[in-house]
């Protein structure tokens, strides 16, 4: 999206560099002054590189030209002007935003839905009314937790792409939690198994993080958890 909204917030929407400005020869770095002034330009720069990637440089620099003389006159906008600026650009930002997670949300959802369908036919996958898919990898012998119970689990947790994006196994200690305090693909999931077993669970989106997803995992991304249940209540 184009977005000259930026020229708005930091001085106008017109003039600036000349083009003998453009092709004056390089200015000096002699004096600490001169160092320490072009040195704080490279950083707001590099930072206005990375924070508005849109940023329209003649307008840029009028801007800093009219705040650095302090006067008044010469400014080209309000406060007042440059604060709606800046409320505008951010709403077209947060919709541009939200459009592209809409985008990857339904994405990854078919994704999914293609990835569940034929992995149900894989033989030992069986599916819940949920929806659900797990395969029990080895058997347990000890009892089966209810959504009530706590349990000692290793897991990894892998995307449908094979990226892994948690391992208790990497991190070398297994962990403990209520089934009643994680997404409903482990509560339900974990009561399939038995203590001392081995399964594999395919959670659909809408029984993990949903549209929203968190901070390591995409809006309606399916999930696969290699999980062992070590232990069911355990001691504290």
């Amino acid at each position: 999206m184009k977005r000259t909204l930026i020229a708005l917030t930091v001085a106008g929407a017109l003039a600036g560099c000349s083009s003998a400005q453009e092709t004056a020869p390089a200015p000096k770095l002699e004096t600490t002054d001169q160092k320490v002034s072009y040195g704080m330009g490279l950083v707001m720069g590099e930072r206005m590189g990375n924070d508005l990637p849109d940023l329209q440089m003649e307008q840029f620099l009028q801007g800093i030209r009219h705040g650095h003389a302090g006067d008044e006159k010469q400014q080209r906008m309000t406060r007042e002007e440059i604060q709606q600026a800046l409320m505008a650009y951010q709403a077209e930002m947060q919709e541009e935003a939200a459009g592209q997670q809409s985008e990857l949300a339904q994405k990854n959802l078919e994704a999914g839905q293609t990835f569940l369908a034929e992995n149900a036919e894989r033989e030992g996958v069986k599916t819940t009314e949920s929806g659900l898919q797990y395969e029990i990898l080895e058997e347990g012998e000890g009892e089966s937790p209810t959504a009530d119970d706590r349990v000692r689990v290793h897991y990894t947790g892998e995307l449908i792409s094979g990226e892994v994006f948690d391992s208790s196994r990497e991190r070398g200690e297994p962990v403990t939690f209520g089934l009643n305090q994680v997404i409903p693909g482990w509560t339900e999931g974990l009561q399939l198994m038995k203590e001392g077993g081995r399964a594999k669970l395919y959670i659909p989106a809408d029984l993990a993080y949903g549209p929203g997803g968190n901070q390591r995992i995409g809006p309606n991304e399916t999930l696969i958890f290699d999980v062992e249940l070590l232990d069911v209540n355990p001691e504290q």
